[in-house]
């Protein structure tokens, strides 16, 4: 598959976090016509590896420190600048969790791009741990766990980007390659909540997968009107508040068995690995992941969500 990176500016915004205009950044992974001659993508640039080499072990206590892991090694299945397969590909966007960056939605994204989709990974400057724009590096502004303001500004500024994000698919490089009758939205933790309240006022938003966000911030929004995935894994700490913004919503529900929240990121198959090789403990994987088999935990992943799109973006 090809792969390429595209900066947004939104001139009717002032970014929340910093002022001035309101910047994002997107990678967009799509079937490619041949690879042949177009080299294999890094999951990060090498300053956006420095940054988050210091920041993962601050947020998730237990990860390597910093010089353990080289993270800018890590590459992707993506080929940079490949040619695009001709056709009409269903689009879907993607939001990460808060405080990721849309890096650690790779593996997942890959999949459905690999089934051809294009897949919009969309990063949230401010709350995304780094994002390297052509402005320059940004960095989280989050300390810990947000409070209440704190998260309400997270999901008000997310909703407003994924806006952006779908009024601009017809002018992305990948525009003409993109069924823009078929459009469909996925996101974990914060971004599972943004994706939902951001597609709902939106018909050209045909179907929505939320990766164990919470639904309780601006009503439960039973009223949604299109194909929706719940999907959660059992062993959140949020499970409770989880459950009960979900009760009353009509939607197709999967869980992951033995797994907990991180489970639905790339954390998902890096942490075992680090586990094998001695630089995470059995507990921090656990708290983590979850205790599941990767490759078991990633297949259902990749099923459950990739034939929920096809089923509804046919």
């Amino acid at each position: 598959m090809g792969r390429c990176r595209v900066h947004l500016t939104d001139p009717t915004r002032t970014d929340p976090w910093v002022g001035g205009l309101r910047e994002l950044m997107l990678t967009i992974l799509y079937p490619a016509r041949t690879v042949r001659g177009f080299p294999r993508a890094p999951q990060l640039t090498p300053n956006e590896a420095t940054v988050f080499a210091e920041y993962a072990p601050l947020v998730h206590p237990g990860l390597p420190q910093q010089g353990a892991v080289d993270w800018g090694a890590v590459l992707t299945h993506s080929h940079e600048g490949a040619p695009p397969l001709p056709g009409r590909h269903p689009a879907l966007v993607y939001s990460p969790g808060g405080g990721d960056s849309r890096t650690l939605g790779t593996s997942l994204a890959e999949d459905l791009a690999g089934h051809g989709r294009v897949v919009v990974l969309v990063d949230h400057p401010g709350d995304a741990s780094q994002v390297e724009l052509p402005t320059g590096m940004r960095r989280t502004v989050l300390v810990g766990p947000p409070d209440p303001a704190t998260f309400r500004t997270m999901i008000d500024t997310r909703i407003a980007d994924l806006r952006l994000v779908i009024d601009r698919l017809r002018s992305l490089p990948l525009a003409p390659v993109i069924d823009h009758r078929r459009i469909g939205m996925y996101g974990h933790s914060a971004g599972g909540t943004a994706v939902v309240y951001a597609a709902r006022p939106d018909v050209r938003v045909n179907a929505v997968a939320n990766l164990e966000g919470y639904l309780d911030l601006y009503g439960t929004p039973t009223d949604f009107g299109r194909p929706l995935l719940l999907f959660r894994t059992d062993g959140f700490e949020g499970a409770d508040r989880i459950e009960s913004s979900w009760k009353d919503q009509p939607a197709h529900r999967a869980r992951l068995s033995d797994t907990n929240h991180w489970a639905f990121t790339d954390y998902g198959s890096l942490v075992p690995q680090l586990q094998t090789a001695g630089l995470v403990t059995a507990a921090t994987r656990k708290a983590l992941v979850g205790t599941a088999a990767a490759a078991a935990t990633l297949a259902q992943l990749r099923h459950e969500v990739g034939a929920f799109f096809a089923r509804e973006l046919r």
